[in-house]
């Protein structure tokens, strides 16, 4: 089965500066993909080439097996995609936003009339049909625009930093959109600098930074890979120093840094076994600990470490 998204040695240089170095990346069908980094990471770039609105310096994206280079037109036909902050003419109404889309797809009324209420629906803008657009706030705009990138029914959505600049709420109801089409089965790639939004959404992810590829897999072969795990210890009386020295040499511990407070920052380099060792010898050595805590995630370490590793 064809790829939805393919690139090989995918580039691109403004002059002396290289926003996309050589970028290899396939993602299966039925994926729900996120594309992971920092802003200025490359990650819109990768996007605007995808969907034809740059031009790559090097390489070479096919949409389904199509080269969005030499067939655009062909390669963009089974996807939506919504780029970069979107905007609509203020006085239009969300079915008239979608009118208008569709007759530039070539959509017949009979289609586009069905089309338009079922995705409204799938945006939750059913109640907002007949509103202008000008009234929405910046998440209505959004699901708006998510709406009009599902209006032909495309097998790929490329969402590009789909929640940039929306409040708590917007962005979790972009975020439910989103988790509604990956039930339906649908290949969406998405952008984002959030790593909760990708792990709370996403099967697999690729981490990109000045342009580089840094690792790519699904959340739980990503998660493995981080090389440490940090967890806070809360002890009831702040251990001295002779104490904590002691606690950075038993097996597995990689750093012990105290906080403040009782808190102690333990960064561990192995599983749940050694995990439950450390608590073990600490509880053994008489040490009150009342709380073992996680910090973030493993993948959240593993991102750390990466972007901490391209800045040296």
């Amino acid at each position: 089965m064809t790829e939805p998204i393919a690139v090989k040695g995918l580039g691109k240089d403004y002059g002396a500066f290289t926003a996309l170095g050589a970028l290899d990346l396939a993602i299966p069908a039925g994926t729900c993909f996120g594309y992971l980094g920092p802003n200025g990471a490359g990650k819109s770039t990768t996007i605007k080439i995808l969907t034809n609105l740059i031009r790559p310096s090097r390489g070479h994206a096919t949409l389904f097996g199509v080269d969005v280079q030499r067939s655009p037109t062909q390669a963009l036909r089974k996807v939506g995609a919504v780029i970069e902050t979107p905007e609509f003419y203020g006085y239009l109404s969300p079915l008239e936003v979608l009118a208008y889309a569709g007759r530039l797809r070539g959509m017949s009324r009979t289609a586009l009339a069905s089309r338009s209420e079922a995705v409204l629906k799938t945006v939750k803008l059913t109640g907002w049909a007949d509103k202008r657009v000008e009234t929405f706030s910046k998440g209505m705009k959004q699901r708006l625009a998510v709406g009009q990138a599902l209006l032909h029914e495309p097998d790929l959505l490329i969402l590009d930093e789909p929640t940039s600049g929306l409040d708590p709420r917007g962005m979790a109801e972009v975020r439910d959109i989103v988790k509604s089409l990956k039930r339906e089965g649908r290949t969406i790639f998405m952008s984002s600098h959030l790593l909760g939004e990708v792990q709370e959404v996403c099967d697999a992810a690729a981490l990109i930074d000045h342009g580089k590829l840094l690792l790519q897999g699904t959340l739980d072969e990503l998660a493995k890979r981080a090389d440490t795990t940090a967890f806070q210890a809360t002890f009831l009386a702040p251990p001295n120093p002779d104490e904590l020295a002691w606690i950075g040499t038993l097996p597995g511990v990689k750093a012990v840094s105290p906080s403040g407070n009782g808190v102690v920052e333990i960064r561990l380099a192995d599983g749940p076994e050694a995990q439950a060792a450390v608590i073990d010898s600490i509880v053994r050595a008489g040490l009150r600990l009342t709380a073992f805590r996680p910090i973030g995630t493993a993948l959240e370490q593993l991102y750390l470490e990466q972007i901490q590793e391209t800045e040296q």
